[in-house]
């Protein structure tokens, strides 16, 4: 059988798909334990400068299979919703905290979770078809995998609102206007866009890139005191590195400066 969640590397960077485009990508447990599993071994892995996370066929990600969940249901609603503690929350934090910079490209429809996986990347390629939703509300859910976080993060309470509640569509343009994304790409080069994204972050700073990204993430929570604490420990910490000691020399000798990623 195929693999739910492929996995490729090409130089120092990995590519992680999800493989079920007959189901629009929808994801069943054989699914979500692969994604975390191959996202495990791309965080875990120096070598990996960056990551692409994308969808097979014509969808990124519609979420959680429907079929699968009903049966959960059927089974025992109480423990029905125990895939969120252990399956979304683990990949989401993974995607969101990984020392190494992640791309989505989404190739097509992006729903439910899946709308929480890509905004859980630090930079997302959208195809100019591409649809995207929340989708919790039409069966009488709210978010999760992060989506009340990061949502509002990137289009503002207002906007998030409106969003959740209503379960509007909205295309990739308007994901752009809204601060969702800043790239849309041709269909047929969505995914190519983004790892050649992938591959200019993966010649780029890496550890500066983790210390960036951990910043962000405490961003929303943390005192101008703290942030500013935060900011100083990561430049002492960068400054022990070669990469950054490399490219101040560089720098004054007018060079382009090489990137090794320690």
């Amino acid at each position: 059988m195929t693999e739910p969640v492929l996995f490729q590397i090409e130089g120092a960077v990995a590519t992680v798909i999800i493989n079920r485009p007959d189901q629009r990508n929808a994801l069943d447990a054989a699914a979500k334990a692969l994604l975390l599993e191959r996202l495990r071994q791309a965080a875990g892995d120096e070598a990996i400068r960056a990551v692409v996370l994308t969808g097979a066929g014509s969808a990124f990600c519609v979420g959680q299979d429907l079929g699968e969940h009903a049966q959960a249901l059927a089974a025992d609603p109480a423990t029905a919703f125990d895939t969120v503690d252990e399956d979304y929350n683990p990949v989401i934090t993974l995607l969101a905290t990984m020392p190494k910079p992640v791309v989505a490209a989404v190739n097509g429809t992006c729903v439910g979770a899946g709308l929480s996986l890509a905004l859980a990347c630090d930079l997302r390629v959208l195809s100019s078809a591409a649809k995207l939703g929340t989708a919790f509300s039409g069966i009488g859910l709210t978010c999760d995998s992060g989506l009340s976080v990061t949502l509002v993060g990137a289009v503002g309470q207002a906007r998030a609102a409106q969003l959740m509640l209503l379960g509007s569509i909205f295309t990739a343009e308007e994901a752009v206007g809204w601060g969702i994304s800043g790239i849309i790409a041709d269909p047929a080069k969505t995914v190519g866009a983004a790892i050649e994204l992938a591959e200019g972050l993966a010649a780029g700073p890496t550890r500066a890139f983790a210390e960036t990204k951990a910043l962000l993430n405490a961003a929303s929570s943390a005192t101008l005191a703290e942030a500013l604490a935060a900011e100083s420990a990561a430049q002492h910490r960068l400054g022990l590195t070669s990469d950054h000691q490399n490219a101040v020399t560089a720098f004054l000798r007018k060079e382009q400066p090489t990137f090794s990623g320690s």
